[in-house]
């Protein structure tokens, strides 16, 4: 739905300076033997010098909607653009079928898929839903022999997929992220075919442990090229004296992030391995079970005093106090800390955070309280993205994070540009205030814990505090709302959200007419996620308008039915308008429907659905 399926994004490739090169051909002429040993040179057409002007100024194109913009010209623009694009953005896996895109880009060294929605993150889609690559990775395995980059996200990844990038010779980077069905065979293939393999990074992947293949040991011997080596995520242990070989042998490596099974021992005997990183994950951040008395252990802060270089860090999933000392050297130089793992209390957050006065992006846990969010506020003044999550996923009680620290934020940080934040309890004023203090929010998600929460002070819905942030935050693109909402809130999103792209909705709303305020009021709104709200039929039939230009649609635990599906499907034969039944085993009661997905495909719907999916 909306955007060209296949989009592109930042373009590194420059035209050739004329001047630079041997040849004295002109671009574009027509070259016929001569006499007398010499050649002649045909002036080219009007039209082929129209052509090659356009292919070197679409070199210059690096935004991916200028891109599409482009192609949309004209049938010449169109393969212009084609030819000059090395990279591709595929925003849905359904939305365009593999062959299509081979077929038009024939000269990608970059490609970026993403498979299942996000609201499978929160397991409200049922496992073995799709995304598989294995068919994208067939086709680009035949046609895409220059491939140096894969990014995919939230896709269903084999080892045999794994085992195919040995194919591409020139192959350097490869990013999974929230993928699932691969395993410690593939990341050995990966490691030893890929020579010239310089980023690994797993990033919140289900990663198979039912063979534990050791897959650090599988890389070459010898000096290599890697950059980045993440996997953080891999639950199962690793073979650290490999790994430390590894780093030692890996010079030009700047991010390392290790998982549980590597202690603060190891820990130190890598950063002295390697006192070049810039980004560090660390691990456990604790001692092993076997571990010597204290009085024989390393001086950990001069490891990190050592790491000049260090400006991200993160990891510290079973962090011991006594430890936290050791990272102040580099608190000072720091633009990114992570403590999601950690469950950290405001006492030992206190002595890390006033030192961290470059800090851009900083991830917490709620056990940090109001009173560390203070501290956060009076420190770092120059903070640009916030998430708060909860250490647990309580649903009542007053909680450790409230109003009183999002009002702290705010007023302490006013160049933030991000926030996620969750909390049991929040009010119009506090929201307010943050719209005021921070006009340049790009990204605002406020989750309140529970269903129909209000204003805790007044007991007011919290209309006019998600009102606010539209109103005065000019750049937002993503809202994601909660707590009690009334279909004010829909009306106040409808008239200023102009710029939102993406807008999350849980527990909100009267009735038809919130979400027809929205979808009748953001003409850029590319991603709707829609959960446990009293929307039915005639909302989603006021989007009929609108659903080309989305890239999905998300509705779960509302009041859609059957009927009124299949005549959003009628109507728009171009969308593919899947029903999930997650309960297998029960009928559809009253044609009530528990989960729609709508997106827009070029190919129709697919071949790969599974029993519990419909498509209508």
């Amino acid at each position: 739905m909306g955007e060209d399926p296949t989009q592109m994004s930042e373009d590194d490739e420059r035209p050739t300076d004329p001047a630079s090169t041997s040849s004295t051909k002109p671009r574009g002429c027509l070259v016929v033997a001569g006499g007398g040993g010499g050649d002649c040179y045909v002036s080219p057409s009007p039209d082929q010098v129209l052509e090659n002007v356009l292919e070197t100024v679409l070199l210059f194109l690096t935004c991916r909607r200028d891109r599409n913009a482009a192609s949309l010209v004209c049938k010449s623009w169109y393969r212009a653009e084609a030819l000059t694009r090395s990279e591709i953005f595929i925003g849905n896996c359904y939305a365009v079928s593999p062959r299509r895109v081979t077929e038009r880009f024939r000269r990608v060294r970059s490609v970026t898929i993403k498979g299942k929605p996000r609201f499978a993150d929160f397991n409200l889609m049922p496992r073995g839903w799709g995304a598989h690559f294995n068919p994208w990775i067939k086709d680009m395995a035949q046609c895409y022999r220059a491939l140096e980059k894969l990014c995919l996200k939230r896709m269903s990844v084999k080892d045999e997929d794994l085992e195919l990038l040995a194919l591409f010779p020139s192959f350097r980077e490869l990013i999974l992220i929230c993928c699932e069905g691969f395993g410690t065979g593939g990341l050995a293939v990966v490691a030893s075919e890929c020579r010239k393999l310089r980023v690994l990074d797993l990033t919140e992947d289900e990663v198979l442990d039912e063979e534990e293949v050791d897959w650090i040991s599988c890389f070459p011997e010898g000096e290599t090229c890697l950059e980045s080596l993440v996997f953080d995520c891999v639950e199962v242990p690793i073979n650290f004296e490999s790994l430390e070989r590894l780093v030692a042998r890996s010079p030009s490596l700047k991010e390392l992030k290790l998982n549980q099974y590597v202690d603060i021992g190891q820990l130190y005997r890598l950063m002295v391995r390697a006192p070049q990183l810039t980004h560090l994950g660390t691990g456990s951040f604790s001692p092993s079970e076997n571990a010597a008395q204290r009085d024989q252990e390393p001086d950990y802060a001069s490891a990190f005093h050592a790491c000049k270089s260090l400006v991200d860090l993160s990891g510290f999933r079973e962090i011991i106090p006594d430890y936290l000392p050791a990272i102040y050297p580099v608190c000072a130089n720091l633009t990114s800390l992570n403590f999601s793992y950690a469950n950290i209390s405001t006492e030992q957050l206190k002595p890390v955070i006033r030192h961290c006065h470059k800090l851009q992006n900083f991830w917490v846990l709620d056990s940090v309280c109001d009173e560390g969010l203070q501290a956060v506020a009076a420190t770092c003044k120059d903070l640009r993205e916030l998430r708060v999550f909860p250490l647990e996923a309580q649903e009542d009680g007053e909680g450790p994070v409230s109003e009183v620290g999002l009002l702290a934020i705010s007023e302490g940080c006013r160049k933030l540009r991000s926030i996620l934040y969750f909390c049991q309890r929040m009010t119009n004023a506090a929201v307010t205030a943050m719209s005021k203090n921070c006009p340049d929010l790009v990204v605002f998600r406020l989750c309140i814990m529970g269903r129909h929460m209000p204003d805790h002070v007044t007991g007011e819905p919290m209309d006019e505090g998600f009102g606010a942030i539209v109103k005065n935050c000019k750049k937002l693109t993503r809202l994601a709302i909660s707590g009690l909402l009334t279909d004010r809130v829909f009306s106040y999103i409808g008239e200023h959200g102009k710029l939102v792209r993406t807008l999350s909705i849980a527990f909100a709303g009267d009735s038809d007419l919130g979400l027809r305020y929205v979808l009748e009021g953001c003409p850029r709104l590319q991603k709707l996620e829609i959960r446990d709200s009293p929307f039915g039929d005639a909302a989603l039939r006021s989007g009929l308008h609108h659903y080309y230009n989305m890239r999905f649609l998300w509705m779960s635990s509302c009041w859609l039915t059957l009927h009124g599906c299949r005549e959003i499907a009628q109507q728009m034969p171009h969308l593919v308008v899947e029903v999930i039944n997650q309960d297998l085993g029960e009928e559809m009661r009253d044609d009530r429907v528990n989960t729609l997905y709508m997106y827009r495909s070029l190919e129709g719907r697919r071949d790969d659905a599974p029993g519990f999916v419909t498509i209508l």
